[in-house]
C-alpha cells in the first residue's frame, strides 16, 4: 500500500492543524515536537509564530539539540539565548535535549555505516513526537526535511559529529561523503523505531534557500513557496517534497536542484527506504 501524503499549496499556520488530522495518528500523552531554533543572523527559519497553532494544538513541548559546530547553538548556555532570543519560549514550553549528559545510546544493528546512534537522553521523556520540518536545501546534505530532523536534529552535539564522520568523530567534516549521507539514514532509523510509530511528520516549502537553517549568512530564498504536506511516513514525505521541487516550474529550482544534486541528497531517502524506514511508493493527495 503506498504512503499517503497529505498537500496543500497554502500557507495558513491553521491549514498544519487540518494537515496533522488528516494523517489519522493522534499523538497522545507528553509530545515532543521536533523544530529547527535557527542559527543567529539567519533569515529563512521558520519563526514559533507560524508554528505556535500546530504546536499548541497538540499540547507539545518544542525539542531541539546543541550543534556540533562555532556558533550560537553549540553549547546549552548559547542555545537557551538563541531560543530566548528567537522567541520560542514566549508561546509554549521547550526542552534542549542534551543540555546536559550522558547522551542516550540508541543501538542500530542493521545500519549501514553507523551501529549506534547518540541522542539527547531527554528524549525518553516524551511519549510520541511530531517533527516539524522546514524544507530546504543543505550545504552538506544537498537538502534538509524530515530525515533530517530525525538523524542530525535529534542527534546530541558528540551525536552530530559522529554521524558526520559515519562513526568517527574525528572525520567530522572530512568522512567519505555517501558514507555520511547513509549514517542519517541509519540513525533516523533508530528514533524512528524508538518511537514506535507514534510520530507525525509536517514538512513546509516555504523560504527555501539552497542553505539551511543551521547557516548565519545564508543565501535568500532561490524559488517560490509550493506548501506544506503531512505524512506518518518520513521517506515519503521527503521524496514528496523532492517531485514537487522538479515538477514545479520557478526558474530558481534549477539553483536548489544543483545544491540537491551535487550533494548526492536523494541517497538519504534511497538509503532509509532501504533499511524501512519508510516507502518511497507514495500517494498525494491535495487538500
Amino acid at each position: 500500500m503506498k504512503s499517503k501524503v497529505f498537500f496543500t499549496r497554502s500557507l495558513e499556520p491553521q491549514k498544519l492543524i487540518e494537515l496533522y488530522n488528516l494523517v489519522g495518528i493522534e499523538l497522545k500523552g507528553r509530545v515532543a515536537v521536533k523544530l529547527h531554533s535557527g542559527e543567529a543572523g539567519n533569515q529563512n527559519f521558520l519563526k514559533p509564530e507560524f508554528f505556535a497553532p500546530m504546536i499548541n494544538h497538540v499540547n507539545g513541548t518544542a525539542v531541539e539539540c546543541n550543534t556540533a559546530y562555532e556558533g550560537a547553538r553549540n553549547t546549552t548556555e548559547k542555545h537557551l539565548k538563541t531560543l530566548d532570543a528567537h522567541g520560542w519560549g514566549k508561546y509554549f514550553d521547550y526542552d534542549l535535549l542534551d543540555a546536559d549528559g550522558p547522551d542516550l545510546v540508541l543501538d542500530i544493528p542493521e545500519g549501514k555505516q553507523i551501529k549506534k546512534n547518540y541522542i539527547g537522553k531527554n528524549l525518553t521523556n516524551y511519549d510520541s513526537m511530531l517533527v516539524l520540518s522546514h524544507f530546504k536545501g543543505h550545504p552538506m546534505g544537498g537538502f534538509g526535511g524530515a530525515l533530517k530532523q530525525l538523524s542530525i536534529g535529534i542527534a546530541s552535539s558528540y551525536g552530530k559529529a559522529y554521524i558526520h564522520g559515519a562513526g568517527e568523530v574525528e572525520k567530522i567534516w572530512t568522512a567519505d561523503h555517501d558514507k555520511f549521507l547513509e549514517s542519517m539514514a541509519d540513525a533516523s532509523k533508530s528514533v524512528v523505531d524508538l518511537f514506535k510509530g507514534n510520530v507525525v511528520y509536517i514538512n513546509v516549502m516555504k523560504n527555501m534557500s539552497v542553505d539551511c537553517d543551521c547557516c548565519a549568512k545564508a543565501e535568500d530564498p532561490c524559488i517560490k513557496d509550493i506548501g506544506m504536506l503531512a505524512s506518518h511516513d518520513p521517506v515519503a514525505i521527503d521524496k514528496a517534497c523532492l517531485d514537487l521541487v522538479y515538477a514545479c516550474d520557478d526558474e530558481g529550482k534549477s539553483h536548489l536542484i544543483e545544491r540537491i544534486e551535487s550533494r548526492n541528497g536523494s541517497l538519504t531517502v534511497t538509503a532509509a527506504a532501504e533499511l524501512g524506514v519508510g516507502s518511497m511508493d507514495y500517494e498525494l493527495i491535495e487538500v
